[in-house]
């Protein structure tokens, strides 16, 4: 049985989700991310590769109003210009040691926000991986785990907002496949 269904009544293909993938920084429509959309998302980013199977990624889905309001208020203070999405997930680590006793969270929860991207676009909503304004320095990290009542071992990485675009944003454009991937 697949993870994740598509939002609208046809399935989307995971090359189209791929190519349809895309950061969105604007305004949401002002309807609600349906909790089984968001733990479809959350499921996705659990779903994900991790080091040694360490599984040191884990995930906060946030629809509460008022904590997405202060949240959102936090990044924005940050430079962050999106707006308050109806729904959102934060992104944690904790910074255990792998492989030869080498960190690889990054890696980890990495694969774990491209994947919940993926199904973000593939249940028809849009979204923006924030890390930048998040992880700015220590100050800032420690206000974001305040806010989540978080215990001292997680560390907040990132956030991604999620919901229904007001306007459609503009695909960025790529570079010709010859000048970016080669074979042998």
């Amino acid at each position: 049985m697949p993870l994740i269904s598509s939002y609208k009544e046809e399935k989307m293909d995971v090359f189209e989700c791929i190519r349809n993938r895309y950061s969105y920084r604007g305004r949401y429509k002002n309807t609600p991310v349906p909790r089984q959309d968001l733990e479809k998302i959350l499921k996705a980013g659990l779903a994900a590769p991790s080091a040694c199977n360490k599984q040191t990624t884990s995930l906060i889905g946030l629809d509460d109003p008022a904590l997405l309001a202060s949240f959102t208020d936090l990044v924005k203070k940050n430079g962050f210009e999106g707006e308050k999405p109806p729904a959102g997930v934060c992104v944690l680590t904790r910074g255990i040691l792998s492989y030869r006793d080498k960190p690889f969270y990054v890696q980890d929860y990495s694969a774990a926000i491209e994947n919940m991207l993926l199904a973000i676009t593939g249940l028809g909503y849009a979204s923006c991986w924030i890390e930048g304004q998040v992880t700015e320095n220590t100050e800032t990290q420690e206000k974001f785990s305040r806010l989540l009542r978080l215990a001292d071992d997680y560390i907040v990485v990132a956030f991604l907002p999620i919901g229904i675009p007001e306007i459609e944003a503009k695909h960025p454009t790529y570079k010709l496949f010859s000048e970016r991937a080669w074979f042998n």
